[in-house]
């Protein structure tokens, strides 16, 4: 069976982003979760968002956020805001992550038609 993809370009981008979460760290990094979203929800390009967890191994958790941008240049913007507001508020993700041990795969994604 063949299965044609195509990608409009039109379409929304997804901002997906995996964690594997300590469950000692879970109250805090949600709260900079809870932070950066906020700040998401209010910016131009913005359609909607999921924070989403489950258990994973060893007592950690899952967490998956998603970001629905309406396109590419939203994305860009709102990572300028962002680095503003963690710069405005003293928080240096990477070595929060580092401290809490927590790992993440980052990425965005498009919708393929199928």
């Amino acid at each position: 069976m063949t299965h044609t993809q195509t990608h409009d370009p039109s379409a929304s981008i997804y901002r997906v982003d995996r964690f594997v979460v300590p469950e000692a760290a879970r109250a805090e990094f949600l709260s900079k979760i809870q932070l950066t979203h906020g700040l998401l929800r209010t910016l131009p390009g913005f359609r909607q968002d999921m924070i989403l967890e489950k258990p994973a191994e060893d007592g950690a958790l899952t967490v998956m956020t998603l970001v629905e941008w309406e396109s590419a240049q939203a994305i860009e913007n709102a990572r300028a805001a962002v680095a503003a507001l963690h710069a405005e508020v003293g928080f240096d993700a990477r070595a929060t992550m580092a401290r809490l041990g927590i790992t993440a795969e980052l990425g965005s994604y498009t919708p393929v038609s199928i």
